[in-house]
């Protein structure tokens, strides 16, 4: 402590007979000011209760604030200072009211003695002395190094050279929001860097009050008293980050041709979870998951660990959603509960980003290694611990991220139980951190493929409703009482007025992805908004992939993977315009929907009335029905097979393209890992769509116009084509 004697007043008086302290608060090696801090003024007293008037070391030995008589209490501002005015004339004592860094616990007390209409400054000096130790780890490596290059880990550990002791709890570091706590590690934080520039890292040292411990975990603030009244010592450091040094090569080196070898990203934990989910909502999937639910025999002994161990958390929710499910038609219970344990599975399906995370590991890494992506350690780690984005305390997509941080203001909401929550003013917190990834592509692509139109001609048939045509084919389809089908599609039937209509799903795929339906109940559709570019853009990362593949097919040539960059930045742009309205509820009521239509086709009963050719291998038992009736209808004669491999493949291209942070990407590294990820889709969407359509998109057109040509007016042209030819 050290104390210094400012100008003394000259005028005589009452007033002037007050003297007057100014504390400063700082790190003795650094000179950084302690803001917040807590300071305690005493007058001193001797052991008789008398004032004392003179200084001394003598009076800090065994210091004891009961002894002195507390004056005031005041907090350092912004510069770690703090004045005590009009102060009686005699020995004043000051208490940094924090935990100290000193092994016996002493606190730190300095003295002032004030003279009459003196001004006096205290400086309080601590002993912390903070050293930021930065180093830096390579991916899939533990050892670090001292080089900032694109791909590291950054790793800063705050030291105190001047402490005696390890203060635990009672010294908390509270970092900058861009850096993430190590867990384990009271004083350490790290950041992945993700491009060259500086990068700076910012933190607090937060010093308890000395009244009672703090629990807290390492690295967040978790008590009031270090929070609020704790006192701050600001640290800062930053580095120079640059892009990856290439590796020498030297001595005798043999020469082979293999494909271009690239790193690893951290948004491939994020396509792996993407692709598990949708595999996971696949109708054979669904139709496993119903089998087991309704057909399973209660006394089948086998049944009980398989349903835990794939269907558990499905089966829980349908549990819960058949309670609060109810329809107002009599005998409709079988379609009741078969619409519950749909809602079930989509619900459990659609949403991935919660733990436990869909990753299994052995088929992951073996999907990696067919692509050529190296695998970095476990994907769930990379996802939690790299990828992922904390605000405010919750870990989101960074793409989502980005979007809370534009709304500050706006508070997130946790769901009850009840869902009351829902109610409020906020984001809803489950949607920001775990969305329900569903493109409605897939149904647009399953409707063109005549799905509904099959149900719709067969629930007409069912309520005894003639055909347009002179001779209707179904007029002689009679589905019997004696089985589950009669039933089932009586309840379906009554509950279309509950049901999306054609025209709600036009409006949203026009919404969305500026596609629209063709035929007349969708004629006079007049949408308030149109994605209009996205098709043209679409179809130009489609043709952009193909040579791309090419290149990255011939071993001596690098692919360039910048421009399918470029085209990934103006997808994801057009998508996430659309992601308002009944975006996230509509595609997942649509899902559901047409999921309980593809079950009920696949019923056995339709057998006899839809003869379907057996030798055809259809992957899912509801597609030969629809074949089936498309050839009773003189509909298009293009394979139903085609349709769901665009629904498939579409949906999984562009969730991948949604929710990735594309907007923030500079380095071709990810585009050219996701071209290698998505490989089969691109190219099995690219068959189809030629398949469907008779548009390939594998050879440069050269025509931007007609790569925007609507996939519902080739079909038609496609018809006609075909019906002339007949």
């Amino acid at each position: 402590m050290s104390t210094r004697k400012m100008a003394r007043a000259s005028a005589a008086g009452p007033a002037q007979q007050h003297g007057t302290i100014k504390v400063t608060v700082r790190d003795r090696s650094s000179g950084t000011p302690l803001v917040g801090a807590t300071l305690r003024l005493y007058h001193g007293r001797d052991a008789q209760g008398i004032l004392l008037q003179t200084s001394g070391e003598a009076h800090l030995v065994n210091w004891e604030p009961t002894l002195h008589e507390e004056l005031k209490v005041d907090r350092t501002g912004a510069h770690g200072i703090v004045s005590f005015t009009n102060l009686e004339p005699g020995v004043h004592f000051v208490l940094f009211d924090h935990v100290t860094p000193f092994a016996d616990n002493r606190p730190v007390v300095g003295q002032v003695k004030v003279d009459q209409g003196g001004q006096h400054e205290l400086f309080m000096d601590l002993d912390i002395d903070p050293e930021m130790q930065l180093s830096f780890e390579p991916p899939g490596q533990s050892q670090r190094t001292d080089g900032a290059f694109v791909g590291n880990r950054a790793i800063v550990d705050v030291v105190f050279r001047g402490m005696d002791k390890a203060l635990g709890t009672e010294v908390v570091l509270e970092v900058d929001e861009l850096w993430q706590p190590r867990s384990g590690q009271a004083y350490s934080a790290a950041q992945m860097i993700r491009k060259p520039g500086r990068y700076r890292f910012g933190a607090d040292l937060v010093f308890a009050r000395r009244a009672g411990g703090v629990v807290s975990t390492p690295g967040i603030i978790a008590a009031s008293s270090v929070a609020g009244d704790g006192a701050r010592l600001a640290l800062s450091s930053s580095f120079d980050a640059e892009e990856r040094t290439p590796q020498p090569v030297s001595g005798n080196i043999g020469v082979s041709l293999s494909r271009t070898e690239t790193e690893p990203t951290e948004d491939l934990a994020l396509w792996t979870l993407i692709r598990n989910s949708t595999e996971a909502l696949s109708f054979n999937n669904y139709m496993d998951f119903l089998d087991q639910l309704f057909c399973t025999p209660q006394g089948d002994s086998a049944a009980v660990p398989f349903e835990r161990a794939r269907f558990g958390a499905k089966t829980a929710a349908y549990h819960n959603l058949k309670a609060r499910r109810a329809l107002p038609f009599t005998d409709s219970e079988a379609y009741r509960v078969l619409k519950a344990a749909t809602e079930a599975f989509v619900m459990v399906n659609c949403g991935v980003l919660r733990s436990p995370y869909a990753f299994d590991p052995v088929n992951d890494n073996a999907y990696l290694d067919r692509r050529d992506i190296p695998a970095n350690g476990s994907l769930e780690d990379t996802l939690v611990q790299d990828y992922l984005e904390s605000v405010g305390g919750t870990k989101m997509l960074p793409y989502l991220a980005v979007i809370r941080r534009k709304l500050p203001d706006v508070p997130v909401l946790v769901p009850n139980q009840n869902e009351e929550a829902e109610l409020c003013f906020g984001i809803i917190q489950d949607r920001l951190t775990n969305p329900c990834m569903i493109e409605l592509i897939w149904n647009y692509w399953q409707e063109e493929g005549m799905l509904v139109q099959t149900m719709n001609v067969i629930t007409q048939r069912f309520q005894n409703l003639r055909g347009p045509g002179v001779n209707d084919p179904l007029a002689n389809t009679e589905i019997d009482m004696l089985r589950p089908l009669n039933n089932l599609l009586w309840g379906y039937t009554q509950d279309e007025q509950h049901r999306l209509t054609v025209m709600r799903r036009n409006h949203e795929y026009l919404h969305l992805y500026g596609m629209r339906l063709d035929g007349k109940a969708v004629r006079n559709t007049q949408p308030a908004d149109s994605r209009s570019k996205f098709l043209e853009a679409f179809h130009h990362l489609l043709r952009l992939l193909t040579q791309f593949y090419k290149q990255d097919d011939d071993t001596t040539v690098k692919a360039d993977a910048f421009p399918i960059l470029n085209a990934l930045k103006e997808v994801h742009l057009i998508l996430s315009q659309g992601a308002h309205n009944q975006y996230g509820d509509l595609p997942s009521t649509a899902r559901i929907e047409m999921l309980m239509q593809q079950w009920l086709l696949a019923r056995p009963e339709f057998r006899e009335f839809l003869p379907t050719r057996v030798m055809v291998a259809y992957p899912e038992p509801w597609m030969d029905r629809v074949d089936a009736m498309k050839k009773l209808q003189m509909w298009s004669d293009t394979s139903v097979m085609h349709f769901r491999n665009l629904a498939i493949f579409g949906e999984q291209l562009l969730l991948s393209i949604r929710f990735g942070h594309w907007s923030d990407v500079y380095e071709a590294t990810q585009a050219f890992n996701w071209a290698r990820y998505w490989r089969p889709q691109a190219q099995g969407y690219i068959h189809a769509y030629r398949a469907a359509t008779g548009v390939d998109l594998s050879v440069d057109s050269g025509n931007p116009a007609g790569e925007a040509t609507l996939p519902s007016v080739l079909l038609r042209q496609r018809l006609a084509q075909q019906q002339r030819s007949a």
